[in-house]
């Protein structure tokens, strides 16, 4: 089977997903890639306008700078983005969308099932392949093949976070008044961007989604969660 040169992961951040709008934020803090081209900033998945489709959200190399400026950040050709899929509840990917950029378009492979699990990827060019330009500001390519549409392209940070008054409470200068009610609180990331990739795919093309691990270890009552993909976005860096 043809592929590529390994891929080593470098960043990670992940949650369970099926019927229900998930969420999860990794800004600058992850000391191996913070500030590089690898770093992840956010990860989401929901259920799309049609409820078969699941979509999936990965935001890396934030904040950017605001407005045109954020036209000078780039993907980077050697980092691949993936989205790794548990379909069976063992936590180990069973299928994986991959990104990667070429030229001035991203493209991605699958969902596919992984060559390798773990630490170490490649990219399976023999996989269902859709190709998007990458977008710029003023732009919003997408493209849509067997069901599924992809994105690529900056958009506006939607992180919120007071980053200001987060450092006066962590230095002492502010306790003990703590945060800010919402009202009165500053988003440091209003006007910030990032780097995003988007996938809406339907559910018929990851699989069944397991039990949720609880309901399936007799923790929780059958019914009290739904099924539940585990999915989880990695950053690898070609070696």
């Amino acid at each position: 089977m043809k592929k590529t040169k390994l891929f080593s992961v470098l960043g990670a951040i992940g949650l369970a997903c099926f019927s229900v709008f998930l969420i999860s934020a990794d800004h600058i803090d992850a000391p191996n890639v913070a500030a590089t081209s690898a770093d992840i900033a956010d990860f989401f998945a929901f259920e799309g306008s049609n409820p078969d489709n699941t979509v999936l959200v990965a935001t890396v190399q934030g904040p950017l700078a605001p407005m045109e400026q954020t036209s000078n950040a780039a993907f980077d050709q050697d980092v691949i983005i993936t989205f790794n899929i548990d379909n069976t509840g063992d936590f180990v990917e069973d299928l994986v969308i991959q990104a990667v950029k070429r030229g001035d378009s991203m493209y991605f492979f699958g969902p596919v099932a992984p060559l390798q699990t773990g630490a170490q990827t490649s990219i399976v060019t023999t996989a269902t392949r859709t190709v998007v330009k990458v977008s710029d500001i003023d732009s919003a390519e997408t493209t849509s093949n067997n069901g599924m549409q992809v994105y690529a392209g900056p958009r506006r940070d939607p992180f919120y976070f007071d980053f200001n008054r987060y450092n006066l409470v962590s230095s002492g200068a502010v306790a003990p008044e703590g945060f800010l009610p919402p009202q009165d609180a500053s988003d440091f990331f209003e006007d910030l961007n990032v780097l995003a990739i988007v996938v809406e795919v339907p559910n018929s093309m990851l699989g069944t989604a397991p039990t949720h691990v609880g309901v399936a270890q007799g923790y929780l009552p059958v019914g009290s969660a739904p099924d539940a993909y585990n999915i989880w976005v990695t950053t690898s860096r070609k070696q």
